[in-house]
Protein backbone atom coordinates (compact mmCIF):
# COMPACT_ATOMS: atom_id res chain seq x y z
CA UNK A 1 0.00 0.00 0.00
CA UNK A 2 1.11 3.41 -0.69
CA UNK A 3 3.30 5.49 1.87
CA UNK A 4 1.47 8.95 1.88
CA UNK A 5 1.57 12.08 3.59
CA UNK A 6 -1.25 14.93 4.46
CA UNK A 7 0.70 18.54 4.98
CA UNK A 8 -2.30 21.08 6.41
CA UNK A 9 -2.61 24.67 7.90
CA UNK A 10 -3.08 24.49 11.43
CA UNK A 11 -4.18 28.06 11.72
CA UNK A 12 -5.98 30.47 9.61
CA UNK A 13 -4.01 29.96 6.56
CA UNK A 14 -0.54 31.41 5.29
CA UNK A 15 1.27 29.15 7.48
CA UNK A 16 3.74 28.15 5.03
CA UNK A 17 2.77 25.07 3.32
CA UNK A 18 4.04 25.59 0.34
CA UNK A 19 7.52 25.61 1.68
CA UNK A 20 7.30 22.39 2.97
CA UNK A 21 5.54 20.34 0.69
CA UNK A 22 8.04 22.05 -2.03
CA UNK A 23 11.08 20.66 0.67
CA UNK A 24 9.42 16.91 0.92
CA UNK A 25 8.13 16.80 -2.96
CA UNK A 26 10.82 15.70 -4.37
CA UNK A 27 10.61 12.49 -1.86
CA UNK A 28 6.97 11.70 -3.24
CA UNK A 29 5.66 10.43 -6.95
CA UNK A 30 2.57 12.63 -6.90
CA UNK A 31 1.21 15.91 -4.94
CA UNK A 32 -2.40 16.53 -4.47
CA UNK A 33 -4.01 20.08 -4.03
CA UNK A 34 -8.12 18.82 -2.65
CA UNK A 35 -9.53 21.69 -1.91
CA UNK A 36 -9.92 25.42 -2.46
CA UNK A 37 -9.13 27.76 -5.60
CA UNK A 38 -7.21 30.45 -6.53
CA UNK A 39 -7.70 32.00 -3.16
CA UNK A 40 -4.99 30.38 -2.19
CA UNK A 41 -1.70 31.42 -2.47
CA UNK A 42 1.69 29.53 -1.56
CA UNK A 43 5.26 30.85 -2.13
CA UNK A 44 8.05 28.69 -3.13
CA UNK A 45 11.52 29.82 -3.53
CA UNK A 46 13.34 27.28 -5.57
CA UNK A 47 16.75 28.36 -7.16
CA UNK A 48 16.50 31.62 -5.61
CA UNK A 49 13.48 32.73 -8.04
CA UNK A 50 10.19 33.06 -6.06
CA UNK A 51 6.84 31.52 -7.29
CA UNK A 52 3.52 32.47 -5.89
CA UNK A 53 0.93 29.34 -6.78
CA UNK A 54 -2.91 29.42 -6.48
CA UNK A 55 -3.42 26.35 -8.07
CA UNK A 56 -1.06 24.03 -9.50
CA UNK A 57 0.38 22.33 -6.50
CA UNK A 58 3.87 23.11 -4.76
CA UNK A 59 5.47 19.80 -6.17
CA UNK A 60 5.57 20.73 -10.54
CA UNK A 61 8.68 22.33 -9.30
CA UNK A 62 10.06 18.79 -8.91
CA UNK A 63 11.71 16.69 -11.45
CA UNK A 64 9.69 13.09 -11.80
CA UNK A 65 7.40 14.30 -9.49
CA UNK A 66 3.54 14.23 -10.82
CA UNK A 67 1.18 16.40 -9.78
CA UNK A 68 -2.60 16.47 -9.54
CA UNK A 69 -5.89 18.99 -8.68
CA UNK A 70 -8.35 16.63 -7.92
CA UNK A 71 -12.21 17.49 -7.85
CA UNK A 72 -12.61 19.50 -4.61
CA UNK A 73 -10.72 22.07 -6.30
CA UNK A 74 -12.65 25.06 -8.26
CA UNK A 75 -10.71 26.03 -11.12
CA UNK A 76 -10.50 29.54 -12.77
CA UNK A 77 -9.26 28.40 -16.17
CA UNK A 78 -7.15 31.71 -17.03
CA UNK A 79 -5.44 31.79 -13.53
CA UNK A 80 -4.50 28.44 -14.01
CA UNK A 81 -2.97 29.24 -17.39
CA UNK A 82 -1.36 32.28 -16.10
CA UNK A 83 0.52 29.86 -13.39
CA UNK A 84 1.35 27.24 -16.27
CA UNK A 85 3.28 30.29 -17.83
CA UNK A 86 5.00 31.15 -14.49
CA UNK A 87 6.61 27.97 -14.03
CA UNK A 88 7.42 27.30 -18.08
CA UNK A 89 10.87 28.07 -17.59
CA UNK A 90 10.79 25.23 -15.51
CA UNK A 91 8.60 22.72 -16.61
CA UNK A 92 8.29 22.07 -20.49
CA UNK A 93 5.82 19.91 -21.11
CA UNK A 94 2.48 19.77 -18.46
CA UNK A 95 1.67 16.31 -20.34
CA UNK A 96 2.11 13.51 -17.34
CA UNK A 97 3.21 16.05 -14.85
CA UNK A 98 -0.14 17.72 -14.57
CA UNK A 99 -3.23 15.88 -14.51
CA UNK A 100 -6.34 18.56 -13.88
CA UNK A 101 -10.03 16.26 -12.44
CA UNK A 102 -12.48 16.21 -15.13
CA UNK A 103 -14.77 16.68 -11.80
CA UNK A 104 -13.61 19.92 -10.86
CA UNK A 105 -16.60 22.83 -11.18
CA UNK A 106 -15.09 25.91 -13.23
CA UNK A 107 -14.99 29.56 -11.64
CA UNK A 108 -16.71 31.90 -14.11
CA UNK A 109 -16.39 35.81 -14.17
CA UNK A 110 -20.00 35.99 -12.85
CA UNK A 111 -18.51 34.39 -9.93
CA UNK A 112 -16.27 37.04 -9.05
CA UNK A 113 -18.94 39.46 -9.84
CA UNK A 114 -21.20 37.82 -7.33
CA UNK A 115 -18.72 37.82 -4.92
CA UNK A 116 -17.52 41.60 -4.93
CA UNK A 117 -21.39 42.04 -4.88
CA UNK A 118 -22.41 39.73 -1.86
CA UNK A 119 -18.91 41.32 0.14
CA UNK A 120 -20.66 44.88 -0.69
CA UNK A 121 -23.67 43.82 0.44
CA UNK A 122 -22.71 42.93 3.74
CA UNK A 123 -21.07 46.14 4.78
CA UNK A 124 -19.07 46.04 8.53
CA UNK A 125 -20.38 42.48 8.91
CA UNK A 126 -17.98 41.53 5.29
CA UNK A 127 -16.13 38.26 5.07
CA UNK A 128 -13.46 39.43 3.60
CA UNK A 129 -13.10 37.53 1.01
CA UNK A 130 -10.21 37.55 -1.80
CA UNK A 131 -12.67 38.50 -4.25
CA UNK A 132 -11.76 35.79 -6.45
CA UNK A 133 -15.79 34.18 -7.01
CA UNK A 134 -14.65 30.94 -5.12
CA UNK A 135 -17.60 31.20 -2.64
CA UNK A 136 -20.10 31.36 -5.23
CA UNK A 137 -18.60 28.64 -7.58
CA UNK A 138 -18.98 26.94 -4.43
CA UNK A 139 -22.44 28.15 -4.38
CA UNK A 140 -23.16 27.06 -7.73
CA UNK A 141 -21.70 23.64 -6.82
CA UNK A 142 -24.12 22.80 -4.40
CA UNK A 143 -26.76 24.26 -5.51
CA UNK A 144 -26.46 21.79 -8.62
CA UNK A 145 -26.14 25.04 -11.12
CA UNK A 146 -21.90 24.83 -11.85
CA UNK A 147 -20.07 23.45 -14.52
CA UNK A 148 -17.71 21.29 -14.74
CA UNK A 149 -14.58 20.69 -16.79
CA UNK A 150 -16.23 17.63 -18.39
CA UNK A 151 -18.83 20.21 -19.51
CA UNK A 152 -16.42 22.00 -21.70
CA UNK A 153 -15.95 18.35 -23.99
CA UNK A 154 -19.33 18.78 -24.92
CA UNK A 155 -19.92 22.20 -26.07
CA UNK A 156 -23.87 22.11 -26.84
CA UNK A 157 -24.18 21.02 -23.31
CA UNK A 158 -21.71 23.35 -21.82
CA UNK A 159 -23.60 26.01 -23.83
CA UNK A 160 -26.94 25.22 -22.09
CA UNK A 161 -25.90 25.30 -18.85
CA UNK A 162 -23.82 28.20 -19.25
CA UNK A 163 -26.90 30.26 -20.63
CA UNK A 164 -28.84 29.48 -17.74
CA UNK A 165 -26.28 29.71 -14.70
CA UNK A 166 -25.29 33.27 -16.73
CA UNK A 167 -28.81 34.52 -17.00
CA UNK A 168 -29.17 33.12 -13.23
CA UNK A 169 -26.27 35.34 -11.88
CA UNK A 170 -27.78 38.26 -13.87
CA UNK A 171 -30.85 38.14 -12.33
CA UNK A 172 -29.86 38.07 -9.02
CA UNK A 173 -27.29 41.18 -9.36
CA UNK A 174 -29.39 42.95 -11.26
CA UNK A 175 -32.67 42.26 -8.82
CA UNK A 176 -31.53 41.12 -5.63
CA UNK A 177 -28.28 43.55 -5.50
CA UNK A 178 -29.52 46.17 -7.57
CA UNK A 179 -26.40 46.31 -9.56
CA UNK A 180 -25.52 46.49 -12.78
CA UNK A 181 -24.28 43.31 -14.82
CA UNK A 182 -22.20 43.97 -17.62
CA UNK A 183 -20.88 40.52 -18.95
CA UNK A 184 -21.05 39.22 -22.27
CA UNK A 185 -22.66 35.21 -22.46
CA UNK A 186 -21.11 34.89 -26.01
CA UNK A 187 -17.86 36.26 -24.83
CA UNK A 188 -17.47 33.61 -22.22
CA UNK A 189 -18.85 31.18 -23.65
CA UNK A 190 -16.03 31.81 -26.44
CA UNK A 191 -13.19 32.23 -24.55
CA UNK A 192 -13.87 28.99 -22.21
CA UNK A 193 -13.10 27.00 -25.01
CA UNK A 194 -10.76 28.81 -26.34
CA UNK A 195 -8.71 28.76 -23.10
CA UNK A 196 -9.83 25.06 -22.06
CA UNK A 197 -8.11 23.66 -25.37
CA UNK A 198 -4.72 24.00 -23.63
CA UNK A 199 -5.32 22.59 -20.71
CA UNK A 200 -7.59 19.48 -22.50
CA UNK A 201 -4.86 17.01 -22.88
CA UNK A 202 -4.43 17.13 -18.96
CA UNK A 203 -7.50 15.98 -18.12
CA UNK A 204 -7.86 12.77 -16.86
CA UNK A 205 -10.25 10.63 -14.01
CA UNK A 206 -8.00 12.19 -11.09
CA UNK A 207 -10.45 9.87 -8.63
CA UNK A 208 -9.28 6.56 -10.43
CA UNK A 209 -5.54 7.57 -10.93
CA UNK A 210 -5.29 8.06 -7.34
CA UNK A 211 -7.36 4.98 -6.34
CA UNK A 212 -5.02 2.86 -8.95
CA UNK A 213 -1.06 4.62 -7.79
CA UNK A 214 -1.81 4.17 -3.88
CA UNK A 215 -2.79 0.31 -4.65
CA UNK A 216 0.31 0.07 -6.42
CA UNK A 217 1.78 1.24 -3.54
CA UNK A 218 3.14 5.01 -5.32
CA UNK A 219 4.12 7.62 -2.76
CA UNK A 220 1.33 10.58 -2.54
CA UNK A 221 1.49 13.67 -1.00
CA UNK A 222 -1.66 15.54 -0.38
CA UNK A 223 -1.32 19.50 0.06
CA UNK A 224 -4.22 21.34 2.08
CA UNK A 225 -4.95 24.92 1.18
CA UNK A 226 -5.86 27.72 3.51
CA UNK A 227 -5.91 26.37 7.38
CA UNK A 228 -7.94 24.43 9.71
CA UNK A 229 -9.63 27.24 11.19
CA UNK A 230 -10.86 28.53 8.25
CA UNK A 231 -12.89 25.20 7.41
CA UNK A 232 -16.39 25.52 6.47
CA UNK A 233 -17.49 22.81 9.11
CA UNK A 234 -15.02 23.33 11.73
CA UNK A 235 -13.58 26.83 11.17
CA UNK A 236 -14.70 30.13 12.97
CA UNK A 237 -18.12 29.84 10.89
CA UNK A 238 -18.97 32.21 9.28
CA UNK A 239 -15.80 33.76 8.92
CA UNK A 240 -14.08 31.08 7.10
CA UNK A 241 -13.96 29.59 3.46
CA UNK A 242 -15.53 27.94 1.27
CA UNK A 243 -13.90 24.10 1.65
CA UNK A 244 -13.23 21.75 3.75
CA UNK A 245 -9.90 23.20 4.35
CA UNK A 246 -8.91 20.57 7.20
CA UNK A 247 -8.00 16.92 6.82
CA UNK A 248 -11.65 16.01 6.81
CA UNK A 249 -11.86 17.30 3.27
CA UNK A 250 -9.37 14.63 1.53
CA UNK A 251 -11.78 11.73 0.85
CA UNK A 252 -14.43 14.10 -0.81
CA UNK A 253 -12.49 16.18 -2.52
CA UNK A 254 -10.54 13.75 -4.34
CA UNK A 255 -12.69 10.65 -4.56
CA UNK A 256 -10.13 8.56 -2.80
CA UNK A 257 -11.66 6.08 -0.22
CA UNK A 258 -11.13 6.56 3.72
CA UNK A 259 -9.71 3.26 3.53
CA UNK A 260 -6.70 4.51 1.52
CA UNK A 261 -6.32 7.95 2.71
CA UNK A 262 -6.41 6.35 6.62
CA UNK A 263 -2.86 4.66 6.16
CA UNK A 264 -1.46 8.22 5.69
CA UNK A 265 0.58 10.71 8.14
CA UNK A 266 -1.00 13.60 8.57
CA UNK A 267 1.50 16.82 9.37
CA UNK A 268 0.28 20.42 10.60
CA UNK A 269 1.82 23.12 9.49
CA UNK A 270 1.72 26.41 12.15
CA UNK A 271 3.62 29.46 12.29
CA UNK A 272 5.90 30.23 15.95
CA UNK A 273 3.07 33.19 16.46
CA UNK A 274 -0.46 33.48 14.87
CA UNK A 275 -2.17 35.45 12.06
CA UNK A 276 -5.05 35.87 10.02
CA UNK A 277 -6.45 37.72 7.02
CA UNK A 278 -9.76 39.44 6.82
CA UNK A 279 -12.34 39.54 8.97
CA UNK A 280 -13.32 37.43 12.39
CA UNK A 281 -12.68 37.33 16.14
CA UNK A 282 -8.89 36.35 16.83
CA UNK A 283 -8.30 36.33 20.59
CA UNK A 284 -4.86 36.61 20.64
CA UNK A 285 -4.32 39.64 18.10
CA UNK A 286 -2.26 42.25 18.81
CA UNK A 287 -3.33 45.91 18.06
CA UNK A 288 -0.24 47.29 18.98
CA UNK A 289 3.35 48.04 18.17
CA UNK A 290 4.32 44.36 19.10
CA UNK A 291 1.68 43.38 16.47
CA UNK A 292 3.13 45.71 13.78
CA UNK A 293 6.91 44.41 14.27
CA UNK A 294 5.47 40.45 13.99
CA UNK A 295 3.94 41.86 10.55
CA UNK A 296 7.12 43.61 9.19
CA UNK A 297 9.95 41.11 10.57
CA UNK A 298 7.53 38.35 9.05
CA UNK A 299 6.73 40.31 6.50
CA UNK A 300 3.05 39.70 6.69
CA UNK A 301 1.22 40.56 3.77
CA UNK A 302 -0.99 38.42 1.65
CA UNK A 303 0.45 36.28 -1.37
CA UNK A 304 -2.81 36.25 -2.75
CA UNK A 305 -4.18 39.85 -1.92
CA UNK A 306 -1.16 41.56 -0.89
CA UNK A 307 -3.55 42.28 2.44
CA UNK A 308 -1.65 43.17 5.72
CA UNK A 309 -2.26 39.72 7.94
CA UNK A 310 -3.29 40.67 11.78
CA UNK A 311 -0.74 39.32 14.00
CA UNK A 312 -0.65 37.96 17.61
CA UNK A 313 1.09 35.48 19.48
CA UNK A 314 0.68 31.57 18.94
CA UNK A 315 -2.98 30.37 20.19
CA UNK A 316 -2.07 27.44 21.49
CA UNK A 317 -5.99 26.56 22.39
CA UNK A 318 -6.82 26.45 18.37
CA UNK A 319 -3.79 24.09 17.71
CA UNK A 320 -4.94 21.92 20.47
CA UNK A 321 -8.45 22.14 18.19
CA UNK A 322 -6.42 21.51 15.15
CA UNK A 323 -4.73 18.47 16.20
CA UNK A 324 -7.02 16.72 17.35
CA UNK A 325 -9.92 17.04 14.83
CA UNK A 326 -6.94 16.53 12.56
CA UNK A 327 -5.74 13.42 14.09
CA UNK A 328 -2.14 14.85 13.74
CA UNK A 329 0.85 12.54 13.58
CA UNK A 330 3.43 15.78 13.63
CA UNK A 331 3.61 19.58 14.35
CA UNK A 332 5.83 21.55 11.97
CA UNK A 333 6.36 24.99 13.03
CA UNK A 334 7.42 27.76 10.88
CA UNK A 335 9.01 31.05 10.96
CA UNK A 336 10.79 30.38 14.39
CA UNK A 337 13.40 33.18 13.27
CA UNK A 338 10.71 36.12 13.72
CA UNK A 339 11.08 35.51 17.47
CA UNK A 340 14.51 35.60 17.52
CA UNK A 341 15.10 39.47 18.76
CA UNK A 342 11.83 39.15 21.23
CA UNK A 343 12.80 39.74 24.61
CA UNK A 344 9.82 37.88 26.11
CA UNK A 345 7.26 35.59 24.15
CA UNK A 346 3.93 34.98 25.02
CA UNK A 347 1.71 31.72 24.22
CA UNK A 348 -1.93 31.48 24.95
CA UNK A 349 -3.14 28.32 26.93
CA UNK A 350 -6.62 28.98 27.77
CA UNK A 351 -9.44 31.69 27.05
CA UNK A 352 -11.08 33.80 29.77
CA UNK A 353 -14.57 34.27 29.05
CA UNK A 354 -16.49 36.42 31.64
CA UNK A 355 -14.29 35.05 34.47
CA UNK A 356 -14.46 31.71 33.40
CA UNK A 357 -11.60 28.94 31.95
CA UNK A 358 -12.56 27.76 28.29
CA UNK A 359 -9.40 25.33 27.38
CA UNK A 360 -11.79 24.12 24.39
CA UNK A 361 -12.24 26.06 21.28
CA UNK A 362 -16.10 27.01 20.97
CA UNK A 363 -18.14 26.96 18.65
CA UNK A 364 -19.92 30.44 19.31
CA UNK A 365 -18.68 33.19 17.16
CA UNK A 366 -19.92 35.36 20.35
CA UNK A 367 -18.13 33.80 23.17
CA UNK A 368 -15.27 33.35 20.68
CA UNK A 369 -15.13 37.39 20.23
CA UNK A 370 -15.50 38.15 23.93
CA UNK A 371 -12.72 35.39 24.80
CA UNK A 372 -9.46 36.98 26.30
CA UNK A 373 -6.21 35.00 26.02
CA UNK A 374 -4.81 33.59 29.55
CA UNK A 375 -1.11 33.71 28.31
CA UNK A 376 2.13 32.00 29.44
CA UNK A 377 5.31 34.41 29.24
CA UNK A 378 8.16 32.95 27.86
CA UNK A 379 12.06 34.22 27.78
CA UNK A 380 13.00 34.89 24.75
CA UNK A 381 16.20 32.99 23.37
CA UNK A 382 17.91 36.31 21.85
CA UNK A 383 20.04 34.59 19.12
CA UNK A 384 19.51 33.77 15.40
CA UNK A 385 17.84 30.94 14.43
CA UNK A 386 17.23 32.09 11.15
CA UNK A 387 18.80 29.43 8.53
CA UNK A 388 19.55 26.85 11.65
CA UNK A 389 20.13 22.98 10.30
CA UNK A 390 21.72 21.87 13.27
CA UNK A 391 19.16 21.26 16.32
CA UNK A 392 21.99 20.73 18.36
CA UNK A 393 22.36 24.85 18.21
CA UNK A 394 18.69 25.57 18.91
CA UNK A 395 19.19 27.93 21.97
CA UNK A 396 17.62 26.41 25.09
CA UNK A 397 14.56 29.07 25.70
CA UNK A 398 13.90 27.92 22.02
CA UNK A 399 13.57 24.47 23.22
CA UNK A 400 11.50 25.47 26.23
CA UNK A 401 8.81 27.06 23.30
CA UNK A 402 8.86 23.79 21.71
CA UNK A 403 8.19 22.10 25.12
CA UNK A 404 5.42 24.10 25.71
CA UNK A 405 3.73 23.47 22.35
CA UNK A 406 3.82 19.65 22.66
CA UNK A 407 2.44 19.55 26.30
CA UNK A 408 -0.52 21.52 25.67
CA UNK A 409 -1.33 19.82 22.02
CA UNK A 410 -0.09 16.53 22.97
CA UNK A 411 1.60 16.38 19.56
CA UNK A 412 4.96 16.05 18.68
CA UNK A 413 6.57 19.11 16.67
CA UNK A 414 8.65 17.25 14.03
CA UNK A 415 10.24 19.63 12.09
CA UNK A 416 11.41 23.43 12.40
CA UNK A 417 11.18 25.65 9.22
CA UNK A 418 14.02 28.77 10.11
CA UNK A 419 14.04 30.81 6.55
CA UNK A 420 12.21 30.86 3.58
CA UNK A 421 14.59 29.05 1.50
CA UNK A 422 13.93 25.44 0.80
CA UNK A 423 17.19 24.23 2.73
CA UNK A 424 16.61 26.43 5.90
CA UNK A 425 15.27 23.77 8.26
CA UNK A 426 15.70 21.35 10.73
CA UNK A 427 14.05 17.89 11.68
CA UNK A 428 13.56 17.64 15.41
CA UNK A 429 12.23 13.75 15.68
Amino acid sequence: MSESLVILGSQWGDEGKGKIVDLLAENFDYVVRYQGGSNAGHTVIANGKKYTLHLIPSGILHEGVKNVISNGVVVDIQELLKEMQQVSDVVKDFKDKLYISDRCHIVFPYHKVLDAISEKSKGKDKVGTTLKGIGPTYMSKYARTGIRIVDLFDPPYFRSRLEKAFNEAKEIAEKVYGEKFELNLEEIYENTLKDFENIKGLVADTSYLLDKVMKEGKKVLFEGAQGTMLDVDMGTYPYVTSSNASALGICNGTGVSPKLIGQAKVYGVSKAYTTRVGEGPFPTELNDGLGERLREEGNEYGSTTGRPRRCGWLDLVALRFACRINGLDGLIITKMDVLDNFDEIKVCVAYDYNGQTITEFPASLKILSECKPVYKTLKGWKTTTKGLTDLSKLPKEAWDFIKIIEEQTETKVVMLSTGPERHQYVWCN
